[in-house]
């Protein structure tokens, strides 16, 4: 009884909002509208159907699915039986999606109309023995023979009394990492909770927020960043599976959206849409960005562009659920391009490789101790135990700090270019070019090269009516950079690859320009 009566899970959190708030709006979503009683109503039902048809504490319950109300109904609702989630990318093939839903041991799959077919592909020959479907944004029809959501929330009103705590399991989100395989980095109650109080506190989420949630929610940045910590606190969700520039610049204005997450590609396409200037913006009075770096040019521009807005860089990573280190409004110009400093509930240090710590200015690997931390990979004891060595979780990101203790990422290990002996950071390489009239996207990557082993690449977006020139890059580059990091090769496109979660896929741009040059 003790247990009880101090209890702080996920689902306890809604639980408490919605005695502060029962009839406040708490989730929109195409023509659905929740108040915060509806919602934890729904949530105690969807929990009471999931148990019904044999869902246990413990079991993993994954989704694939667009962003909708029931998405975020399932959130809570499989938290409150001691379920465990696992949210998959919905832009994984078949065979992709078969590998998390094996490795993870799920048994549960639920899906919307969009991804039935992915999801019963992917899970025939696995552990999973129940599939439900999701309505989504839009009006759909469910997935033949599929248990509906209706169906699961048309029974009992209250779950099954069941032992829970904060130190259970609540989420196993899988990393897209560098490897051929992901890993599925396993998160607490406790681990996410300590995280929405970081994001509560540094990110400024507050009960008068209108929050617009556009980014995939299988992603802990639109998961756990803003979803979680919104819901926590009592502000109202407006979601949508819908990020096409048209349609966010829509819902803002028809929502007087107030905060609005998203990575740097995604505000680049919000400036770069005719639409954009048209649009009243001035309920909008928080900007977050994350996932990849702004560069600096555009953090300029939409602070002309968006004078009122303050804005937060937020960055981290899934193992840290995911918040990190915060760049709050007053230090956006001062410090631009930085990552600022440890969060609330973080400790963050950037070291050599014998773990010591870097002289100001020096490059270094970025580690972490912090309550948020995830528990261990599931199933991996060897790649937990590297993560962990010294007492320190590694990042892998390679940074800089200052005197002042703001962090600069300098690139991903795996981003970082050797070319004839000298390292390049891409990310150096990547401001200068922003700097260039023209150039809307950019991504400097490394290439395959008889004499240099490897190149800088520059590929490039141009913005519509401007002529880039090959050469009029690299003598653009050559005036600040050291020739060695200039880029060798130039390839312009129409557009950069990237995931549902904005950031840019330099995997993919590696394998397509792959071929070494001829010398």
């Amino acid at each position: 009884m003790t247990a009880e009566i101090s209890r702080q899970t996920l689902g306890d959190l809604l639980r408490r909002t919605r005695w502060r708030f029962p009839y406040k709006l708490a989730v929109r979503c195409g023509t659905t509208d929740w108040t915060y009683a509806q919602f934890d109503d729904i949530c105690n039902r969807l929990a009471a159907g999931l148990a019904a048809q044999g869902v246990q504490a413990g079991d993993r319950v994954a989704v694939i699915a667009r962003n909708s109300h029931a998405f975020a109904a399932l959130r809570f609702a499989v938290a409150r039986l001691g379920a465990v989630l696992v949210p998959i990318n919905f832009m994984l093939n078949a065979e992709e999606a078969r590998f998390i839903l094996e490795h993870s041991g799920a048994t549960t799959l639920c899906v919307d109309s969009a991804f039935a077919p992915l999801g019963l592909a992917a899970s025939a020959g696995t552990a999973v023995v129940r599939h439900f479907w999701l309505p989504g944004e839009d009006e759909s029809t469910p997935a033949d023979g599929l248990t509906t959501f209706d169906q699961l929330t048309g029974g009992a009103a209250e779950p099954p009394a069941r032992p829970l705590a904060g130190s259970m399991l609540a989420q196993i989100i899988y990393t897209s990492g560098t490897e051929s395989r992901p890993k599925g980095a396993m998160l607490t109650h406790d681990a996410v909770i300590s995280e929405y109080v970081t994001c509560l506190v540094d990110a400024e989420i507050a009960e008068g927020d209108r929050v617009l949630h556009a980014l995939p929610l299988y992603h802990c940045a639109q998961l756990d960043v803003f979803l979680g910590p919104c819901v926590y606190v009592g502000a109202t969700n407006v979601i949508t599976g819908k990020p096409t520039p048209d349609n966010l610049l829509a819902q803002m204005q028809a929502n007087a959206i107030n905060s609005f997450f998203a990575p740097p590609t995604v505000w680049i396409s919000l400036l770069r849409s005719g639409r954009f200037d048209e649009t009243d913006l001035s309920s909008l009075a928080k900007g977050y960005y994350g996932a990849s770096i702004m560069p600096v040019e555009v953090l300029k521009e939409l602070q002309r562009r968006l004078p009122k807005v303050r804005l937060w860089n937020l960055y981290g990573q899934t193992e840290i659920a995911p918040v990190a280190t915060v760049l709050k409004p007053q230090d956006q110009l001062r410090k631009a391009g930085s990552a600022g400093r440890p969060a609330l509930n973080v400790e963050t240090r950037v070291v050599d490789d014998a773990m010591n710590d870097v002289a100001p200015g020096a490059i270094g690997e970025i580690v972490h101790r912090s309550p948020q931390l995830l528990t261990g990979y599931f199933n991996d004891q060897e790649r937990t135990r590297a993560a962990f060595e010294g007492g320190w979780f590694h990042s892998g990101d390679l940074a800089t700090i200052d005197d002042e203790g703001y962090i600069t990422v300098v690139d991903r290990k795996k981003d970082m270019i050797k070319t004839g002996g000298e390292n390049v950071a891409s990310r150096e390489v990547e401001e200068v070019i922003y700097g260039i009239a023209g150039v809307s996207e950019v991504a400097v990557i490394g290439l395959p090269d008889v004499k240099w082993i490897e190149i800088v690449a520059a590929v490039i977006v141009a913005k519509p009516g401007h002529l880039l020139t090959e050469q009029g890059v690299i003598d653009a580059c050559v005036q600040k950079l050291a020739r060695f990091k200039v880029p060798k090769r130039v390839i312009f496109t129409d557009a950069l690859p990237k995931n549902p979660s904005g950031k840019l896929l330099k995997r993919e741009l590696r394998s397509r320009h792959a071929a070494p040059a001829t010398p």
